[in-house]
């Protein structure tokens, strides 16, 4: 049997007035002339109805993302980043967003991994005189907008939980304008501060935890060119609490020698996931005719992005780790990073890849039917380095292929050497993660390191100090992504020991 849909629903009035009525354009024209409506026309201008019934937080972050400007580093569609509610993956799966909706900590994590400067305050940890505060701050600015959670019982509305960015605000009446992304059901509107703070003074029933307001702004640089935190599973629990509390005990617990001793110490007792903890961030940008092409700006951020990865393997800490890990005793890593893969498996792939394509299989692409007979590396020289890898390819059916294949790797001159195997295929493997994993642990984890010489070596391997400066704020991003998702991690703690 049929059901019956709903359209839209009466806003109720008092306590809201809607934004487009008679009262509501007065207001925000006695706002405007007073300076409180200044991030109004950057929210307006990107603003976005959400695609999901529960999907209010994500559309929440995206308007605001959007409306500072803060490029997501990754493709959205076609060429274009951009940010919508498919791009906001990293803390919470979509789907389970979709069915359960999405937490206060789990939306701020969300805000700082996507890289921008998140202010958060719980209801409990802030007043209404401060939440005022923000709002003027924020609403007489474009440099930050206020997203609030709050529940929709004190506006009189149906419905529980909800999140909305703030467009604006009265001084002259203590209003606030609530751009309500789910506008399929409430248009934006006008509602008392004092009622918005009471509506934010309540308790989310999904986390026994109040809710609360956030302040998104601009961080001065990209946060991140290369590498970010990986808190989309349960995989990221698991290793936070290693480098958080078993790196702190394991250190102090033997007295090591060497800090070779103590570096092998560590990786044996790395969890399985570590390898996926920290993950990198890079673009493979293509014509459809398969011939590289980019534009001098995105050039530029893969230069940066690859100058950020050299400065890693320039450092001592890099020929340490890469020192341990070619060790042919060394077994202990090997399970841990999965993804890790030498250039020649990368030649292969690709050769096998392209054999399957030209042969009309493209199933086999996935599968292991291809065998790659003999492969090696060409470096073509031209105004911008390319390099071409090439094979012999055993496909279904014991047919052979040969097979030439174009690798997106640096357009920086010399990446490729006479020798063709010099070529190194520009991304991180396990080396490079498990050198920015230690870089970026507080200085803190090794106090209890008992020997007072390899604590001082340990210690000049892992400063900061003397980075160079995009890797300086590669790490120390990392460093504070971390010390924010330990937080995070409380709070699940918090909520998973609730009834």
């Amino acid at each position: 049997m049929a059901v019956a849909g709903l359209y839209r629903r009466v806003l109720p009035s008092p306590p809201a007035i809607e934004f487009a009525s008679c009262d509501g354009k007065r207001l925000f024209s006695e706002a405007l002339q007073s300076g409180t409506m200044e991030g109004f026309f950057r929210l307006i201008s990107y603003f976005q109805t959400q695609s999901e019934p529960a999907y209010c937080g994500l559309a929440s972050l995206s308007v605001v993302l959007n409306a500072l400007a803060i490029d997501p580093g990754r493709k959205w569609k076609g060429p274009w980043r951009w940010f919508d509610e498919s791009m906001l993956d990293c803390c919470e799966p979509l789907e389970k967003v979709k069915a359960e909706g999405i937490t206060f900590g789990k939306v701020a994590c969300l805000a700082h991994c996507a890289g921008a400067k998140v202010e958060a305050y719980r209801a409990n940890e802030s007043n209404l005189d401060d939440f005022r505060k923000h709002m003027i701050r924020c609403t007489t600015s474009e440099d930050c907008h206020v997203i609030a959670s709050y529940h929709r019982r004190p506006f009189q509305q149906t419905g529980t939980g909800h999140f909305s960015p703030i467009g604006g605000y009265h001084a002259g009446k203590d209003m606030a304008l609530i751009l309500d992304v789910a506008r399929f059901k409430y248009p934006p509107h006008w509602v008392p501060l004092s009622l918005l703070w009471d509506a934010i003074n309540t308790v989310d029933d999904a986390t026994g935890l109040p809710r609360g307001f956030m302040v998104i702004s601009r961080l001065p640089k990209a946060p991140s060119l290369l590498y970010t935190l990986s808190c989309r599973d349960d995989n990221w629990v698991k290793v936070a609490k290693y480098l958080r509390e078993d790196v702190p005990k394991l250190v102090s617990s033997e007295t090591v020698n060497s800090i070779q001793a103590l570096f092998s110490l560590l990786f044996r007792a790395l969890p399985a996931s570590a390898g996926d903890f920290i993950k990198w961030v890079v673009e493979v940008r293509r014509q459809e005719e398969g011939v590289s092409s980019l534009s001098p700006e995105e050039r530029e951020r893969l230069n940066l992005k690859e100058e950020v990865l050299c400065q890693v393997r320039e450092t001592r800490l890099f020929k340490l780790v890469k020192e341990l890990l070619s060790d042919p005793c060394c077994s202990y890593t090997k399970s841990t990073f999965r993804n890790e893969s030498s250039l020649q498996e990368v030649v292969a792939t690709a050769c096998c890849q392209g054999a399957a394509l030209l042969t009309g299989n493209p199933y086999s692409m996935n599968q292991k039917m291809s065998c790659c007979k003999e492969t090696c590396v060409k470096c073509v020289q031209s105004n911008t380095d390319k390099t071409i890898v090439s094979g012999t390819v055993v496909v279904l059916g014991g047919n052979e292929q040969e097979v030439d294949v174009l690798l997106p790797v640096s357009g920086k001159p010399g990446w490729c050497g006479s020798d063709p195997s010099s070529c190194v295929v520009k991304y991180p493997a396990s080396n490079d993660i498990l050198t920015v994993l230690l870089l970026a642990l507080p200085p803190s984890t090794w106090s209890g390191v008992r020997d007072q010489e390899v604590l001082d070596e340990l210690l000049s391997l892992v400063s900061t100090n003397c980075l160079p400066e995009l890797l300086q704020l590669e790490i120390l991003h990392l460093r504070k992504q971390m010390s924010y998702l330990g937080e995070f991690e409380e709070i699940q703690k918090n909520e998973a020991t609730l009834p």
